[in-house]
């Protein structure tokens, strides 16, 4: 409920929701294949993403990316002269 309030007065109360949960089903519990029915949806979370204009509804037991830092680290990934990766340590 306080997630709820802070989206509100965010003015993000009107806002789309994305739905983090499971791919695997319309529910929250991936043992719940395909279209269950009537299976109550346990939202334990709500993170506003204020830029986009959306709120994200966390269902379940989801995992959420994480971004990536400042610096990919793919950007420092090279091979040298000889064919050898350089980079990875």
């Amino acid at each position: 409920e306080r997630d709820l309030e802070r989206v509100r007065a965010m003015g993000l109360g009107t806002a789309p929701v994305c739905m983090a949960k499971t791919h695997l089903s319309l529910s929250h519990d991936p043992a719940l294949l395909g279209r269950p029915r009537g299976f109550r949806l346990p939202v334990r979370g709500l993170v506003p993403a204020a830029g986009a204009g959306f709120v994200v509804a966390l269902c379940g037991d989801i995992q959420r990316m994480p971004g990536l830092g400042r610096e990919p680290a793919f950007t420092r990934i090279d091979l040298d002269d000889e064919g050898r990766i350089t980079g990875l340590a």
